[in-house]
């Protein structure tokens, strides 16, 4: 039986990259470590929808040593850090308790078998895929010669720092043998060989594919494990799709519905109080496109995908009217509503990231949080 080991916060935002990687964050967010040091020992960790004085009494009572919200506590820049203020308020108890916090928003959003994966599998919906058109300008292939006994040091350097992802695939790469030749000049300090003396090296050519959001922290990963003083590498633009990671989802419902029935299947399945629905009653529901949170953004998508109802939460009096004149229908369940289901998926996904991984951490789901806006019936 292996043996178990205590986490480092480190260790744990490492498992959340994975599950939501940084580099699908919209660049307005602020996804990641916002209070803590990272090499701190957890044991202990509390997922949330957002943190609030109540999040962080309930750490404390569990004896969390973190928080793991989906909107971010700190968004905005702070021009001041103060208990006086309610969001200075809530930083400082988690400081003075020693609680960290770190946020998985847009990223957990796009993520595969992210939020709205769960959205979607929440509302029966099958044959599921992305919203977003895919990107066309997300890859780069890092190509770099290396002496050949150095290559597994320098490619497991690239592969830890995200090279090397090819849909469900991981450590992609390929390696060619050849000559590499080189002189090195006055006051150089040569791997092999010389200065001034024409020199041969056996060397490897690797190439892998790269995030370019992760392009810089991978080149700086490869060169800091690279034995030469001065390294080569090329990077070459890819047009591969970025498939899989996307804002939204569209998927199909196993029988035809009509807009009134299915209102009530997304109200009973996410268990709200109430949904508003655009559309008439009796218009036939079969593919649906699914966004957590203020997801109108992805209107255009689920229109140009010939979604028959739009699923998300905080939809405008304006687009209500649009979406009526476009003769698709929407289903507003709230925005609490349809990102809550977050609190338990993130949960069970870190704990078996966590098991799998043979660390000695309890992950707890808060359970009282509820929605600001109050249902009168």
């Amino acid at each position: 039986m292996t043996e178990k080991k205590i986490a480092r916060l480190a260790d744990v935002v490492g498992l959340i990259n994975r599950i939501s990687p940084p580099h699908l964050a919209e660049d307005w967010d602020n996804v990641g470590l916002q209070i803590g040091d990272p090499n701190v020992a957890i044991q202990r960790v509390l997922i949330c929808l957002d943190v609030d004085s109540s999040t962080v009494e309930e750490a404390g009572r569990l004896g969390a040593q973190l928080i793991v919200s989906h909107h971010p506590l700190i968004f905005r820049p702070l021009k001041r850090l103060s208990p006086v203020d309610p969001q200075g308020d809530i930083i400082c108890r988690a400081i003075r308790q020693n609680i960290a916090v770190v946020a998985a928003h847009t990223n957990l959003d796009r993520a595969v078998d992210g939020l709205n994966d769960w959205l979607a599998e929440e509302l029966g919906l099958s044959a599921v895929v992305p919203l977003e058109r895919p990107r066309t300008d997300g890859y780069q292939k890092l190509v770099v010669y290396v002496p050949v006994g150095h290559e597994n040091a320098v490619m497991d350097a690239m592969f830890k720092a995200g090279a090397g992802h090819i849909g469900a695939y991981d450590r992609c790469s390929f390696r060619t043998l050849g000559t590499g030749t080189f002189r090195g000049g006055t006051g150089t300090d040569p791997f092999i060989g010389t200065p001034g003396s024409q020199e041969e090296a056996e060397e490897l050519r690797l190439e892998t594919i790269v995030p370019v959001p992760l392009q810089e922290r991978i080149v700086a990963r490869m060169v800091k494990a690279h034995p030469y003083e001065e390294v080569a590498y090329d990077l070459i633009p890819l047009a591969n799709p970025v498939n899989g990671p996307g804002l939204g989802r569209l998927g199909v419902l196993d029988k035809q519905m009509i807009l009134s029935e299915f209102a009530r299947q997304v109200k009973d399945s996410l268990g709200v109080g109430a949904v508003r629905m655009v559309g008439d009653s009796d218009q036939p529901i079969t593919k649906v496109a699914v966004c957590g949170g203020a997801g109108m953004g992805v209107y255009a998508d689920a229109l140009r995908h010939g979604a028959d109802c739009l699923v998300s939460g905080d939809i405008k009096f304006h687009e209500a009217h649009r979406a009526r004149n476009d003769g698709m229908a929407l289903i507003d369940a709230g925005h609490f509503g349809t990102e809550k289901i977050m609190i338990t998926k993130l949960s069970e996904r870190l704990t078996a990231l966590a098991v799998q991984h043979h660390y000695q951490l309890e992950v707890h789901a808060m359970t009282t949080e509820k929605d600001p806006f109050i249902t009168i019936t």
